[in-house]
Order: structure tokens, then C-alpha cells, then sequence
């Protein structure tokens, strides 16, 4: 069937209306055609978003990794799957086809179910990005035990509460990981988390850094040893399409973060599809990714897609500018890359450098370049499009989030004629709609508004673990009937989305989502802390940064400034993340709030962001003098 490649626009928009005015027909042609199933569907979509309840192929089973590995054996056996490109270049890239990738995901199947991991137990894996991490996802997905991948660069008190959240019983970790010139310590990291974590059983340790670590006797084993006793084939446990595959964590504006509950059916048929068509993926094609599987992006598009697709997927271990700047191309050009998919943040630091890092490699191979984590800016559009792509190679803007599982706004290259800043047009069987304040949609181009999505697609998120009602009123209770991204987006004349941020309080850092509110709290925990606001502010190279505003006890009044912003640094560190750490604190007396206690934020946006001509009507606020001194003293 040609729909699902789609080559041109005039077919783009043939397969998008069916797919609209027939969901149902057109994503079960989808599914039967293109995957192996052990039993088929008895219907195929049945959903409520008022309570909000979505069932895909309802009463068919599968097993996701016979598609991503056992149907591929026959016809790409010898095949690269994943090529993993280390930190060190000087260290040997290593090619696993999809025979070697195979035996290894059963070896590592067979050692969790020697471990006592069965069907629905949650694994939480906290590795670096090594060939391990994305065995050990197929692994979980191979016995029916549900994966939940925390990124290796969160602190032990983030690693702990999503252990605790999805009660895991089992962690997969690391005695360490390379960083650039870096070695970090993951081990100690884990151990730290599994102090207040009473239901982990079982903790298997890859040995990558030969650090020494500590070995809690009955708990912690090398996973090694084990693997090499165990058998290289593994029957792969029959699913329920709606049986959970994975819980990945997101931050939320508000307190802990949301455990996003993807099922195996649905998220295995939409991200295939969705691989295949917005990178144009031929069969003898390298693609690569750089995100990290620690996100959804990884799980997407490093894993399910293009293994269910039969592709070549490099996993790469190490950053941007290590050794120097043009560690990125010169993978692209030692493995001939024809689709290369990274975050805006990656670019717009490496366009600060000097061009010659990119000049001196051959990126020809080069075919499709895609961006994700945030909308791209037209500064560094340009410069991805003329410097790397040189201008051959269309860019993809994709928008989508954890919550969706898969790509939703997007071009697709050589199909959709691409505009810098904008996401284009919905992917085949989405459909948005922009609404106004009042809950009435904008019909017609060349408005804005919030984004939602008014019927449902095959890989979306299902439910928050443990929280259905934080999920309805999270995604579906600001819109009848409709998913609320949390975005505010534009539809311009021709019918094309442009993204325009969060609508929220969490801020995108360097694609990062980072919800305010549990950053405030770690800094109100600080002793000589007494209330926090925080808000983003444009940033060159991270998109946004964190802009502090902190009000001191009486005790933290005499004391030397900045050392208390290391402090207030070092718990955010410790409690969250590098990641979430501040790039300005203001000490201020107060906070711009509402007669009802509430902080403006918006105050404090423009304050941040420089952008003090017009900060509207503040006579109505509690204490208005604040602002005054808070935009005197700005950073």
C-alpha cells in the first residue's frame, strides 16, 4: 500500500483526509498490513475523553519486539541494528546486527526472569547511553515487564521518587559513564536513591568505567557474568495491545512528576509509521538520532520506530563538543548518516562556534535533518539548513511531547515545503484544533490560540500511573472533549502550525521540560530561604534559562549573596538536577502578587527578559512599589 510512504504533497493530502474522515479504516489498513500480530483486533478504537478512557486494536495481542527483532531475522539478519558510537573516539564504534541484537535482548530477557521479574513488574533502568540501556528496554519488553527509563544525569532524590512513584522492583544501572572528558559515578548515585526505596529487590550493575563501586551483598550483582549463562533465546510473552509497555516520567507545573503510561499496540503501529515517513527512511539508510533514550524522543526514535522498521539506528554515547565541535559531524561522515535528528540547543551552540568545525567533513550522505525538544529558531534554522544540510537536506520541525509518543506536527521531507519556525501541518491522522480563552475553537487561518487535539491517535499516553484523575485534569478537563497540549500555537495563512511555548508554568531549558514548581520548592527548602518565583528568560544557546527570585529570611539577610546562590544551586543539584540549576538569582524583598495571593509571573517574565515597556495596569496588584525595586535591582 502507498500510504504508508507517502511521497508527495498532493498524496499527503489524499491520505490525510481518509485517515480523518475514516480513522478507524485507515489506521487498521496500517496495522494489519505492516506488522505481525499473534491475534488480531476485535475493534479498533474505542474512546471517551470525558472520563478520559482510549483503547486501540481492543482484544489483539502482540509482543513489540518480534516486530522490532524476530520478524527481521530472516530477510536483515546480518544487518546492522544498532551502531553504537562511544564517548572516546579513539574507541571502537561497535556494529550489532539485528542476529546479535536478538540473542542479546533473550540473554538479557532470560537473566531477568532468572532475577524473579515477571509479566507487569516495573524495571527501572538508569544507564548511560550504551548498548545495554536499549537492550535492556527490549528485554523488559520482551517477558511483558514494564520499563521505566530515568535519565543518568538525574539526582538521587528525582531517581528515587520514580522508583517509589511506579513501586519498581528491580534497578539496572552502571558502575559509571563518560561525559566528554568526564567520568561520572552512577553507582553511588543509585545507592544514595535506594536508601528510601524499600521495594527495589534486585540491582544489576554493567560494568563500563571500571570504577570501583560498592556491592551491596544480597541486592546489587554484576550483570555480566550472568548474561554469558544465559540461553540466547527467549519466548517473547504475549500482549494485550492495551498492556502497559512503558511508564516514562515528564515534569508537571505542579509538585511531583507524571508517570506517562504508554500501551504496546497502539505507540508500536504510530511510531513506526511516523519513522518512516517524516524521515523519508530508505533500507540502507543510517539514521541517527542524538537525544538521549532516558527520553521520549530516545524511546521513539532511537528504539520502537526504526527497529520496527528494519533500520540501522546509531546510539551515541558521548556530547556535541567532544573532543571538539565537530564530533557530531565527523560521526555523520564516518558512518555516512543520512538522517540526523537533534535539539535546537545542540545547534545553536555549535553554530556559535567557528565553521570550520563543520567545513572539514564530508556530510553529503546527509539526506534529511530533523530538530525536536522545542521550536526551532530562525536564527538557527538558517544556519543548520546552509552550513549542514547546505541547503539539499529539508529540516523537520517536529512538535509532539511525552504524552503523544510520537511526532504530531511535522513536515515530511521532499513532500512538505518547509518555512523556518514553523512545525507545517499535522502528521496523517491528527487533528488539532486552537482555542480561545473562552473554549470556543478558531476556525479559519491566521489565528492563534491554545493547542489541543480533538480525537484521539494510536500512541497516545493512556493514563497517569497511579492517577487517572491528575490526568484528566491535567490533559482534558481545560477543553471539553479535547487533549490540551499546554501549548499556545499560530496557524498562519496557508494552514501551517507555529509553536509558541508553553502556556504553563514549565519552562523548556535547553529542551528540557522543567515544571517551576518543584524548583521553587527545593529552594524554599533552603534555610534562609523564605518564598522563590521562578521563570524563564531567553537564553542563546539553551532557548530559555532559570531566573531566580528569592525572598531571604531574616537569617539569610546578613550573608554574603553569592554564596548563597551556590547553596541554593547545590540543593537544586542535588534534589533535581544539573539541569535545573539557576542562571540568575535576585534577592528581592518581595514578590508582584495578585489581591489573591497569587505571584505574576508575567511581571516577573518581562522583568527577566529585559522587556520592561509594558507591563500593564500594576496598580490592582498587593504591594505594586515591589516591582519597582525588583526592576531597579534586575540582573
Amino acid at each position: 500500500m502507498s500510504n504508508y510512504h507517502i511521497k508527495h504533497l498532493e498524496e499527503y493530502f489524499q491520505v490525510y483526509r481518509k485517515s480523518v474522515r475514516n480513522p478507524e479504516g485507515f489506521w487498521e489498513e496500517i496495522a494489519e498490513e505492516h506488522f505481525s500480530w499473534r491475534k488480531k483486533w476485535d475493534r479498533v478504537l474505542r474512546w471517551d475523553f470525558k472520563k478520559p478512557e482510549v483503547t486501540w486494536f481492543e482484544g489483539a495481542q502482540l509482543n513489540i519486539t518480534e516486530n522490532c527483532l524476530d520478524r527481521h531475522l530472516s530477510t536483515r539478519g546480518d544487518k546492522t541494528a544498532l551502531l553504537f558510537e562511544p564517548n572516546d573516539p579513539k574507541e571502537e564504534a561497535q556494529h550489532i546486527t539485528y542476529r546479535e541484537l536478538h540473542g542479546r535482548v533473550c540473554q538479557m530477557a532470560n537473566v531477568l526472569k532468572a532475577q524473579g521479574v515477571g509479566k507487569g513488574d516495573r524495571v527501572c533502568i538508569y544507564l548511560p547511553m550504551i548498548p545495554e540501556l536499549a537492550i535492556a528496554l527490549l528485554a523488559c519488553a520482551r517477558i511483558g515487564a514494564i520499563h521505566s527509563v530515568v535519565f543518568a544525569g538525574f539526582s538521587s532524590i528525582a531517581l528515587a521518587t520514580r522508583i517509589n512513584d511506579c513501586d519498581c522492583k528491580m534497578v539496572i544501572t552502571s558502575d559509571g559513564s563518560y561525559r566528554g572528558n568526564k567520568t561520572l559515578d552512577l553507582k553511588s548515585i543509585v545507592d544514595a536513591a535506594l536508601e528510601s526505596c524499600p521495594g527495589i529487590e534486585k540491582v544489576l550493575v554493567v560494568q563500563r568505567t571500571g570504577n570501583a563501586v560498592s556491592m551491596h551483598p544480597k541486592r546489587d550483582q554484576w550483570l555480566e557474568p550472568l548474561l554469558e549463562e544465559a540461553p540466547q533465546l527467549c519466548e517473547a510473552e504475549i500482549m494485550d495491545a492495551e498492556d502497559p509497555l512503558f511508564i516514562l516520567y515528564t515534569s508537571g507545573s505542579t509538585g511531583k512528576p507524571k508517570g506517562m503510561v504508554h500501551t504496546c499496540g497502539g505507540y508500536m503501529v504510530y511510531t513506526a509509521y511516523t519513522f518512516k515517513n517524516i524521515f523519508q527512511y530508505r533500507e540502507e539508510d543510517v539514521y541517527w538520532c542524538t537525544a538521549d533514550i532516558g527520553w521520549i524522543t530516545g524511546h521513539s526514535y532511537i528504539v520502537y520506530g526504526p527497529l520496527a522498521n528494519g533500520a540501522t539506528t546509531v546510539m551515541f554515547e558521548g556530547v556535541p563538543s567532544y573532543p571538539d565541535f565537530g564530533r557530531f559531524w565527523e560521526v555523520v561522515q564516518k558512518h555516512r548518516v543520512t538522517q540526523f535528528y537533534t535539539a535546537p540547543t545542540a545547534i545553536r551552540a555549535l553554530a556559535k562556534e567557528s565553521l570550520e568545525f563543520v567545513e572539514r567533513y564530508d556530510l553529503s550522505s546527509l539526506k534529511v535533518l530533523g530538530s525536536v525538544g522545542e521550536p526551532i529558531n530562525e536564527e538557527a534554522w538558517h544556519w543548520y539548513n546552509n552550513n549542514v544540510g547546505r541547503k539539499q537536506s529539508p529540516i523537520v520541525d517536529t512538535w509532539w511531547q511525552t504524552e503523544t509518543g510520537g511526532i504530531m506536527i511535522s513536515p515530511i521531507p521532499f513532500v512538505t515545503p518547509t518555512t523556518p519556525t514553523y512545525a507545517t501541518l499535522p502528521f496523517i491522522g491528527i487533528q488539532p484544533a486552537l482555542m480561545d480563552e473562552e473554549g470556543q475553537e478558531l476556525t479559519g487561518n491566521q489565528v492563534s490560540g491554545r493547542l489541543c487535539i480533538k480525537f484521539p491517535w494510536p500512541s497516545m499516553a493512556r493514563t497517569i500511573w497511579g492517577d487517572h484523575q491528575r490526568y484528566h485534569d491535567t490533559y482534558f478537563s481545560a477543553y471539553e472533549n479535547k487533549y490540551f497540549t499546554g501549548d499556545g500555537a499560530l496557524r498562519d495563512a496557508v494552514g501551517y502550525y507555529r509553536i509558541t511555548g508553553r502556556v504553563d508554568d514549565v519552562i523548556i531549558v535547553s529542551g528540557h521540560n522543567l515544571g517551576t514548581a518543584p524548583i521553587e520548592d527545593s529552594i524554599n527548602e533552603h534555610p534562609a530561604v523564605a518564598e522563590s518565583a521562578i521563570v524563564g528568560f531567553p537564553h542563546d544557546i539553551k532557548g530559555n534559562a532559570l531566573y531566580g527570585f528569592v525572598i531571604l529570611k531574616e537569617i539569610g539577610e546578613g550573608r554574603n549573596r553569592e554564596n548563597l546562590s551556590k547553596e541554593i544551586n547545590q540543593q537544586i543539584t542535588e534534589q533535581i538536577g544539573p539541569i535545573a540549576k539557576l542562571d540568575k538569582i535576585q534577592f528581592v524583598s518581595g514578590l508582584p502578587k495578585t489581591r489573591s495571593g497569587k505571584i505574576m509571573r508575567r511581571i516577573l517574565r518581562k522583568i527577566a527578559s529585559k522587556d520592561t515597556s509594558n507591563l500593564g495596569d500594576i496598580s490592582t496588584l498587593l504591594n505594586p512599589e515591589v516591582v519597582e525595586e525588583i526592576m531597579e535591582n534586575a540582573l
